[in-house]
């Protein structure tokens, strides 16, 4: 870590709360990272649970495809956008106390979700839902770093990232099963039960840690951060859908660019009481950590826009079938996750992340050499374990080094920043991934549709499940038609895949060259053990 403690701002000196107890003990920690491991893993679940619920949705709403998409996306939105401001309230208000309100808010609201008679009461719960999560989240993530001793902190931040990185896949994966043994409303169920069995574990485990800080809360700081993520956010979710040169797609541009704008010299102006010290992204680690999980975040979500498609229009996989083929991805990724930080105190916090980066950009490189048609899973399978070790082994060292780069009473703010830049990076990676598939698609297909009717055709230049469609009403032209979609797509995939390539080479030179100091990150700036509360039955 790189941080000079000499060289910190003086809010650095922010003391934390300290009430007096005893430290945990281990049995006490593996049950307070249990704990918000949990409650971590009801906020990801609920991110991509309701892709698979869609056309459910469209026809138990009588939704368009429009409102649909915005149930499933205002979450993220409202997640994103508070996670920054509720990050703050946390370590002034107490982290515990806010973890138990957001896990309050959030399981209310999932169970309204489940009951909801309309689109729009359905609409109003996901907004109370990500309001929650936007509560609970960075907070799971703080209570690591303020509550682990230095020798212990690196592996539970390797836990909480695989949490992190492989629960949406996980929570995917049984969503879709719940859909089809029962109905899509038993989809709250999950987070429901998360939300109970981490409420009761906070409630008997979690220890208490908050700052003691003599300037007024950056109020003007919290709303232009959260007009600015909203903007940005929503410009990434909709400008594919109604184009990036729509009036409202540029509107929400020009706030989003307009707000960080003005966020950025308010936060110089305050210095000392900002939000968020924005001169600390001068420091190699905070910077590094931050560029690289937009990145790898990125790049993830955009394998996952590409993957689904290939398992359902290629290979005519159901669903369920669908994310249990993305099961081995997460299951590594995970696994490497919790060594990332063993492997980081044998050759560097930056070695491991650039090693983790270049398998990365290598498992995607096998996908785009070896993906076909016929080939069929296998021919993707061992990119994908390449790809699961490689953000493993990248994620977790730059976590830490984000969370190790601002001073002790600011965890729940470094936490929040850790998840904005992941919720950048997905949000970005969907847009530009999914954009680079879809025009080398309709390159790919426009030479392969020689003789098919001109109607079918202009059907079958939308997508390939679009073709799909239409080639049911194709009659002879039908196999010819499946085929063009069906390489075709593959063409667009290969593209998507260089594309990421090109993206982790640019990545791996700057953190090689730029990236945290090559040191072991556990503990190096981060919150002693016994400068938190301690509040433990």
């Amino acid at each position: 870590m790189s941080t000079n403690r000499t060289n910190q701002p003086p809010q650095a000196a922010a003391a934390v709360g300290s009430d007096e107890g005893a430290a945990p003990d281990a049995r006490q920690l593996r049950t307070i990272l249990i704990s918000v491991s949990i409650a971590l893993m009801a906020v990801i679940a609920s991110v991509s649970g309701l892709n698979v619920a869609q056309t459910h949705l469209a026809v138990e709403f009588g939704a368009t495809q429009s409102m649909v998409l915005w149930i499933i996306n205002i979450y993220t939105l409202a997640l994103a956008a508070l996670l920054l401001p509720f990050g703050a309230l946390g370590d002034r208000w107490g982290r515990k106390p806010m973890l138990i309100a957001g896990l309050a808010v959030f399981g209310v609201a999932s169970v309204a979700a489940g009951l909801a008679p309309t689109a729009e009461v359905m609409l109003a719960a996901r907004v109370a839902g990500g309001i929650g999560a936007a509560m609970i989240m960075p907070i799971t993530l703080a209570v690591i770093t303020s509550t682990f001793p230095e020798e212990q902190r690196g592996r539970a931040i390797g836990v909480w990232t695989g949490v992190a990185g492989g629960g949406g896949i996980i929570g995917m994966f049984l969503s879709a099963l719940l859909v089809d043994v029962a109905d899509w409303r038993r989809l709250f169920v999950l987070p429901v039960v998360l939300v109970i069995v981490a409420l009761v574990m906070t409630l008997r485990s979690v220890p208490n840690s908050r700052e003691r800080s003599s300037h007024a809360f950056d109020v003007l700081g919290a709303l232009l951060s959260t007009v600015a993520v909203v903007g940005l956010i929503f410009v990434l979710q909709e400008g594919p859908e109604r184009g990036w040169t729509a009036p409202t797609t540029l509107i929400g541009l020009a706030a989003g660019v307009i707000a960080a704008i003005v966020f950025m010299a308010w936060e110089l102006h305050r210095a000392d009481a900002s939000l968020l010290d924005v001169r600390l992204f001068r420091e190699r680690g905070l910077a590094g950590g931050s560029i690289t999980l937009l990145v790898v975040f990125g790049v993830q979500a955009g394998i996952a826009v590409v993957l689904f498609p290939f398992f359902q229009a290629v290979l005519g996989w159901s669903g369920l079938l669908s994310t249990l083929a993305m099961m081995p991805m997460a299951v590594m990724m995970m696994a490497t996750s919790g060594l990332a930080p063993r492997t980081a105190a044998r050759i560097g916090a930056r070695s491991t992340m650039t090693v983790g980066i270049a398998t990365a950009g290598i498992g995607l490189a096998l996908m785009a050499l070896f993906v076909s048609v016929d080939g069929g899973y296998p021919s993707i399978l061992p990119g994908m374990l390449a790809m699961g070790v490689g953000m493993g082994l990248s994620m977790t060292p730059s976590t830490e080094a984000i969370t190790s780069s601002l001073p002790h009473g600011k965890q729940g703010v470094a936490s929040a920043l850790n998840d904005v830049t992941r919720e950048f990076g997905t949000a970005l990676g969907v847009a530009l991934l999914g954009a680079l598939l879809s025009a080398g698609y309709r390159d790919a297909i426009d030479d392969r549709l020689h003789g098919i009717p001109r109607g079918t055709a202009d059907t079958a230049r939308e997508g390939v499940a679009n073709a799909l469609e239409a080639a049911d009403g194709a009659g002879s032209h039908a196999p010819d038609l499946v085929q063009a979609a069906q390489q075709s797509f593959v063409d667009g995939w290969r593209q998507a895949m260089w594309a990421g390539v090109a993206i982790m080479g640019v990545l791996f030179v700057h953190i090689a060259l730029c990236g945290p100091k090559n040191t072991a990150l556990a503990g190096e700036g981060a919150v002693d053990r016994h400068e938190v509360e301690a509040e433990l039955p």
